[in-house]
């Protein structure tokens, strides 16, 4: 048997040589000594003794022993040589009481170099255990600008708190994620519990990855285990079995592939770019309406929220466009995972086979229930979201405040506006810098000045006013139990009388309908099935936003808006277009060029003639946080605060 199991390894081993040589690569294991030749480092640090994940074993210190191993560790010498004996002695030993003596190796840059006992590394990987003990020495490299130096110096932090070498990421910014995910804060020393508990979930994780795909994914299972915690919960992980993880794993499959795709998001700006192929015009490939039954789900009630009553209103209009047709239910108060997950349950058993999830802060749960009913079409109201098993929607609120910047600048005689903005997530700056542009086109010399309601501080707005501003760029929508004039584009009079000029309209009614419109005629299905992260982004074009304007308002401004919007919706106007500044004094846009959809979408930066700030992430309240976390500005900003 022992024999036997020699000669396998050193099939493996051969197999592995003659695969790197056609590759044109290195076939033998790489020697610590050669690396560090060229290598500037700081430090070396004893760890002491640990347990070291095999995977991460990847080379011998010298360059001695080399020759006798392939790349991936499987002997190449000889059966009937002495290294074949030894290695055979080894294995017996392992088999009949296990391996306990530590190897002795050095760490660098999250790999390990074996010193003293690569036959026992040999004989552990080819077994397929996950780890084994050793003694290690750490060595530190220089720190520089080099982005694996940067990911090795976040992973030295993370190994203050955990001790742990089970996770390696590919990405700046997921050691502090995970962190998060897992329920801690920044620099919490881990106990020996949770340290064992992590150690055995990765294990476990490790295993049923390389069971599910093996070498199918070149997605690393730490890059793997991080978006299943997102998915899942670290709770569920520590208590799922080996064999229900499994599972898990190969129902996920469609947003591991796009992860290792690069996490793509395609935009679709124009809802013409969904219409059937020659072939569905011809033949029915989707529903029809009468087989439909729409859920929406809102995080609160229709009373108390003016973003759920917009969704209402919406819903309300897709009954009507369809002629009653098909059906539909609300169901509000959607606030947690839990609530979400048996929304989502009680509304499959009811029959329906498309939901729409009309808030960001669902959509974790939301794709998690897509991977559970595959044959239910999910929606979830958010942008730029990397999940394939959900589309999302928004629409190009920039395109409204931009003709709202141009009212404002053309009815006032004066050279300073305000604009009350609320969470710093994708879209708001370029609704804030777009408001700004439009102003500057009708009065060069305006300035905007800029706070925001949802900090910590709740008195963004009594400052605008103490700056004796008039006229006033406010929420776009009413909340219906609490009815105020400050919405939209209003003048503040000097007697405290309010004068609405105009306001930006969500038609999530229209939204809705041509999403409903594109499931009937199978363009919906056909999207589905490429690998990407699908993004409905519509604007005016497509007549899901607009802008009502008090009429009151001059006739001649009333001229130049029609034409704006009509330009705009034509395709012949552009808000970002030409020299544009930021604050900063950096052009963001040349004389000539317009800014790309994505640009536009994840603006982090204020046009110069913005007066006010971003805030910072600590000054958001906790909701504002929580959200900006999930699709704001400080998502991709090496993942801080709540990212």
């Amino acid at each position: 048997m022992v024999i036997t199991d020699y000669s396998t390894a050193l099939k493996k081993g051969k197999r592995s040589y003659q695969l790197a040589l056609t590759k044109g690569e290195y076939p033998y294991l790489p020697a610590l000594d050669d690396i560090l030749s060229y290598t500037e480092v700081t430090a070396s640090v004893n760890l002491g003794l640990m347990d070291i994940p095999l995977s991460k074993i990847v080379g011998t210190k010298t360059s001695g022993r080399t020759n006798s191993f392939a790349d991936n560790f499987m002997p190449l010498l000889p059966e009937k040589s002495e290294f074949a004996a030894k290695w055979s002695s080894l294995y017996n030993h392992q088999i009949d009481d296990g391996i306990r003596d530590p190897i002795v190796v050095y760490e660098f840059m999250h790999r390990f170099y074996v010193q003293e006992g690569n036959k026992r590394v040999s004989v552990m990987k080819y077994l397929g255990s996950y780890s084994i003990p050793g003694t290690v020495t750490r060595i530190i490299p220089k720190k520089n600008d080099d982005k694996e130096i940067c990911l090795y110096y976040e992973f030295l932090d993370f190994y203050e708190v955990s001790e742990s070498y089970d996770v390696w990421f590919s990405k700046e910014g997921c050691y502090k994620k995970l962190i998060k995910l897992m329920g801690k804060n920044p620099g919490e020393v881990w106990t020996k519990e949770e340290r064992s508990s992590f150690h055995a979930a990765c294990e476990k994780f490790g295993t049923a990855y390389q069971a599910v795909y093996g070498d199918k994914l070149k997605l690393s299972a730490s890059d793997a285990l991080l978006i299943y915690i997102e998915l899942y919960g670290y709770d569920t992980l520590k208590g799922e079995t080996l064999v229900k993880l499994k599972q898990a794993l190969e129902k996920t499959q469609k947003e591991l592939h796009l992860v290792e795709k690069g996490s793509q998001v395609t935009l679709v700006n124009d809802p013409e770019l969904s219409k059937p192929s020659l072939l569905g015009k011809i033949l029915p490939v989707g529903p029809t309406p009468e087989t439909l039954k729409i859920a929406f789900l809102y995080r609160k009630t229709t009373e108390t929220s003016s973003w759920a009553y917009a969704h209402e209103l919406g819903r309300l209009h897709l009954e009507q466009a369809f002629g009653g047709k098909l059906k539909t239910l609300a169901i509000e108060d959607v606030n947690t995972d839990e609530q979400m997950k048996d929304a989502v349950d009680n509304a499959v058993a009811a029959g329906c086979n498309v939901i729409f999830a009309t808030a960001v802060q669902m959509v974790n749960q939301c794709v998690r229930s897509a991977i559970q009913y595959p044959k239910v079409k999910f929606f979830n109201c958010s942008v730029k979201m990397p999940y394939s098993s959900v589309h999302t929607y928004y629409a190009r609120m920039y395109e409204a405040k931009f003709l709202i910047g141009a009212i404002a600048a053309a009815v006032s005689q004066t050279d300073k506006l305000g604009y009350m903005a609320d969470y710093p997530i994708y879209g708001t700056l370029a609704n804030i810098n777009a408001f700004a542009l439009g102003a500057r086109m009708i009065n060069p010399y305006v300035k905007v000045y800029l706070d925001w309601s949802r900090l910590k501080e709740q008195d963004g707005k009594k400052r605008l006013q103490q700056d004796g501003l008039l006229f006033m760029s406010d929420d776009d929508m009413i909340t219906p139990n609490n009815p105020t004039r400050e919405y939209g584009l209003y003048l503040k009079k000097e007697d405290g009388t309010l004068e609405n000029l105009a306001t930006p309209i969500w038609h999530w009614g229209k939204f809705y309908e041509r999403i409903v419109t594109n499931i009937c005629n199978g363009s919906e299905t056909n999207a589905s099935k490429k690998e990407t992260a699908i993004n409905y982004w519509w604007g005016m074009s497509a007549d899901v936003i607009d802008v009502i304007c008090s009429g009151k308002m001059p006739h001649g401004t009333h001229r130049l808006i029609n034409f704006l919007k009509s330009s705009i919706c034509a395709g012949s106007f552009k808000p970002f277009d030409g020299l544009i500044y930021s604050q900063d004094g950096i052009i963001r846009c040349k004389e000539g060029e317009s800014l790309q959809p994505e640009d536009i979408l994840t603006m982090n930066w204020l046009a110069e003639n913005v007066v006010g700030k971003i805030p910072e992430f600590e000054e958001l309240t906790e909701e504002a946080q929580m959200l900006s976390g999930l699709q704001g500005i400080y998502k991709d900003d090496n993942e801080k605060g709540n990212s």
